[in-house]
């Protein structure tokens, strides 16, 4: 997939392998073009944090620590610490996990300066309605998400990761400096694969994302 150099921009590159050689080979051939790289648990089960160095080394400036910490507040609190320390740009909390979990994760990085944005998942891009209500979420994927949002904001996390189809609800509740970023980008007429709510780089962006969180759709895969 080619995308205009302005999108690219702003989009996450998500380097969902488990290969630490084809990680490095991909941020090679993107940096300086997207804005950050995306690391997951494929990367981290692997190598370990100490897989980081390496990404940084190839041009990785910003990482996105995407492990989605969903804990005890009292051990969220020590993984979002470290990760503070070892100087990410980005990590991601389950807002599920409750209030006293976000505002431990909040209290956590109070001090280290600068400190990773703490970003709540809200509802995954793979889950739809009958799939909540398999987990007994009465509410339809949009008031869900804005649920979740509402509790993220009023513990003081920088913003969310929502799909596609929350963008517009979300930022006329929560405008900026509250962050938006959307996976579940692809282009026009691509088939969704395990993803269900999606929309278009294009449309996602003109509907209030801040960035965009691609991967297979752009490398290919």
């Amino acid at each position: 997939m080619v995308l205009d150099e302005s999108i690219l921009r702003r989009v996450i590159l998500a380097l969902d392998t488990p290969d630490l050689d084809q990680a490095c080979a991909w941020v090679r051939s993107f940096r300086g073009r997207v804005h950050a790289f995306k690391v997951g648990g494929a990367l981290v089960v692997r190598y370990g944090l100490e897989g980081l160095q390496p990404l940084r080394r190839a041009g990785a400036t910003r990482l996105f620590l995407d492990l989605k910490f969903h804990d005890i507040p009292h051990t969220v609190a020590l993984a979002v610490r470290q990760a503070a320390e070892l100087g990410v740009w980005m990590l991601t909390l389950h807002i599920s996990g409750g209030k006293e979990m976000l505002q431990a994760a909040r209290e956590a990085v109070a001090a280290p300066t600068p400190r990773p944005l703490l970003m709540g998942v809200t509802v995954l891009t793979s889950l739809d309605a009958p799939a909540l209500k398999e987990l007994g979420i009465p509410r339809s994927p949009r008031a869900q998400v804005l649920r979740l949002a509402q509790l993220a904001h009023a513990c003081g996390l920088d913003g969310v990761i929502a799909s596609p189809h929350e963008i517009r609800s979300l930022r006329r509740r929560f405008p900026a400096p509250f962050l938006i970023v959307t996976p579940g980008v692809r282009p026009a007429g691509a088939p969704p694969v395990d993803q269900k709510r999606v929309a278009t780089p294009g449309e996602a962006l003109r509907w209030g994302a801040d960035y965009l969180v691609m991967g297979r759709a752009l490398l290919g895969e």
